[in-house]
């Protein structure tokens, strides 16, 4: 933001630097522009008026839009006649006063996500200023705000050299700060702290739990990072390690570490140690710190092991009983309400053998189905635990360990804690039928229950992340290889709510029939009419889906609109295998013939009027009777090749 500011700045006066860096510390924000003239370019403008004979009051308008007087226009002749002329000339200005002007204006239109006032000013900031350096080539450039004149002194790092330091130029700064112990360069300060960690890790015979981001952040916190390992109390292992490690890392930005991959039994096993980054270079080598912070840390994981040692006191169901206390949205109920739809539907994939569990069938399979239903039931329990309230980011993954440490079924606890996933576009996809069934039956029901409302995602807001619940969707089915009728699905999920008097089978029958094209009539009553509409929002909003999804992959979502436009298809796998298959064949030279062939034809059948009906385009163009019986033919031709691939798309 800063370079884009003042570039902007430098832009509305015609200049531009030959080259702009910026740097940042907790304690400053500094750019250094290179290869500015020592003043602005003059500029002359010639501007031409009305007639030298035009009406006074049309000559005092344009005066008053030169800023000249009458006698310093010129008149000139051309063909059209004789025009008065304007000749405006702009002296260039010093590069100072252009800077003085320019600075205040960067610092007053600074976009903070959060500001605040101070004092007496009205300037807002992300924290009060407390100095500006302002120099052009050695000299300063005068300017204030909010009464903070600029001049050419700043101060060091904090503790090692709080005196004033007086920099001579662009050329000097970085240099003078860094012999008052500030590294100026963001990019630097995290090297030093990357490459650190890593030493400290390997001295410690431990592997380093990598995390860019927290390289970054201790990188912002620190003018001169210093790196530091300490360690905590074994006790607090019994804690689950994501709880550990998000405590170090959110609330004292630490970097976790590992016993590694040689340490037999405990390989990979969260270390009862940490990385802290200190600000300083203490006497003691930062024995000190580290006393500071593992006292902190240890304090932070007791409150932690109490959060931990508390929910489990209470089962999963229990807690799962308090989410009828707990609003999912206003128009669709609690939470409670939520994951009895999405149990329902959960169970019934697996029963119908929709979520592919092997070749299991009879008793076996309705053990799965249960197994679903009840992961089901528990996937929200965690929402109402204290640890949850906490750390909100482990919502599921508290509630696989607490359903683990209760005894229940591996599956039912795995299906908790990964029914989330996929998050976003990269991350992993489960496969495991139980917690397939659960992931894909939850991101269907926000789905189904929003659209039904007619909360549908526009342009640019997504407020209930309902794209990223249908690219998880999509992601599911084609990794899973899972061929599902969303019109089934639907029915399932929405029967209670929009058609309780109605069978579920007969629903099915009805709205596939409409969908397909059969029969559209037997739509009819508000809540067959609600449900046909969800279903077409749904289909346009999955076509939409799979573009984002498969551009990356090289499909043309020209294609995808073509797949969808035969309609009758409610499988996304089969949806998507067919825009495939169509993707390799134009690619061919026999789609390349045929899209030649096609657009020649469709030109011709355009021109003679065949976009009509075939009876008013024969009355329209046809003179005298019909043409030759091959031409009058060609419309009905493909009807035996579109009735043949109509049956093989049906057996496929």
């Amino acid at each position: 933001d800063l370079e884009r500011l003042f570039a902007a700045e430098l832009a509305a006066t015609g200049l531009a630097a030959s080259a702009i860096e910026t740097f940042s510390t907790p304690r400053r924000l500094a750019l250094i522009a290179r290869g500015l003239p020592e003043e602005t370019e003059p500029v002359r403008e010639e501007r031409r008026g009305p007639r030298a004979d035009a009406p006074d009051q049309a000559i005092a308008g344009f005066l008053g839009s030169t800023g000249l007087a009458r006698d310093a226009l010129e008149t000139r002749e051309d063909k059209k006649g004789s025009f008065l002329y304007a000749i405006l000339e702009t002296p260039g200005r010093p590069m100072r006063d252009v800077l003085a002007e320019a600075i205040p204006r960067v610092v007053r239109d600074f976009p903070w996500p959060k500001s605040m006032r101070w004092g007496a000013g009205a300037l807002r900031w992300v924290r009060p200023l407390q100095g500006i350096v302002a120099l052009f080539g050695g000299d300063v450039v005068p300017l204030e705000i909010e009464g903070i004149s600029s001049g050419a002194t700043t101060v060091g790092h904090r503790f090692r050299h709080p005196g004033a330091i007086t920099i001579g130029g662009a050329d000097d700064y970085a240099e003078k700060l860094r012999a008052c112990h500030v590294i100026l360069d963001h990019e630097e300060r995290a090297a030093i702290i990357r490459d650190r960690t890593r030493a400290l890790a390997a001295e410690a015979g431990l592997d380093l739990v990598e995390d860019e981001q927290l390289v970054t952040e201790s990188a912002a916190l620190t003018e001169w990072p210093v790196p530091l390992h300490g360690s905590f109390d074994e006790t607090f292992l019994d804690v689950p390690p994501e709880v550990i490690t998000l405590t170090m890392r959110t609330n004292q930005k630490y970097f976790a570490l590992t016993n590694p991959s040689r340490s037999g039994e405990d390989q990979g096993r969260l270390a009862p140690n940490f990385i802290c980054t200190a600000n300083i270079d203490a006497a003691d080598g930062g024995a000190s710190i580290v006393a500071g912070n593992r006292k902190v840390l240890a304090a932070r994981l007791a409150d932690a092991r109490y959060f931990w040692e508390q929910d489990r006191k209470t089962p999963l169901a229990g807690h799962a009983q308090k989410l009828d206390q707990i609003v999912f949205h206003e128009k669709l109920g609690t939470v409670a309400d939520k994951v009895e739809r999405v149990a329902k539907l959960a169970k019934w994939l697996v029963e119908e053998g929709i979520v592919k569990p092997s070749p299991l069938v009879g008793e076996a399979l309705k053990n799965l189905a249960d197994l679903a239903e009840t992961a089901a039931r528990l996937c929200k329990a965690d929402l109402v635990t204290q640890m949850v309230g906490e750390f909100p980011e482990l919502q599921g993954v508290m509630g696989g360990h607490y359903a683990r440490a209760e005894g229940l079924d591996p599956r039912i606890a795995a299906a908790i804690r990964d029914h989330y996933k996929p998050a976003g576009q990269g991350d992993e996809v489960p496969t495991e039928p139980v917690t397939v069934a659960v992931a894909l039956a939850d991101r269907l029901d926000t789905l189904f229950a929003f659209f039904a409302e007619e909360m549908l995602p526009t342009g640019s807001k997504d407020p209930f992340a309902l794209r990223r619940a249908g690219l998880g969707v999509i992601s599911l089915l084609t990794a899973n290889d899972i061929r599902m009728s969303f019109i089934e699905a639907a029915a399932v999920s929405m029967e209670h709510q929009l058609l309780p008097n109605e069978s579920r089978d007969v629903i099915i029958a009805r709205l596939r029939a409409a969908y397909r094209g059969d029969d559209s009539s037997d739509i009819e009553g508000l809540a067959l009419v609600l449900m046909w509409k969800l279903l077409n929002d749904i289909g346009d909003f999955f076509a939409d889906r799979l573009k984002v999804q498969q551009r990356e992959a090289g499909v043309r979502h020209d294609l995808i609109d073509a797949v969808f436009a035969l309609g009758g298809e409610d499988d996304l796998v089969r949806l998507l295998a067919r825009v495939r298959a169509l993707q390799a064949f134009v690619e061919t030279d026999d789609g390349a013939d045929l899209l030649a062939a096609y657009k020649r034809a469709a030109n011709i059948l355009k021109k003679e009027g065949w976009g009509q009906t075939q009876s008013d385009a024969a009355a329209a163009h046809i003179p005298g009777g019909a043409r030759d019986e091959t031409e009058t033919s060609l419309p009905y031709a493909p009807e035996p090749a579109e009735s043949a691939l109509l049956a093989a798309l049906a057996a496929a």
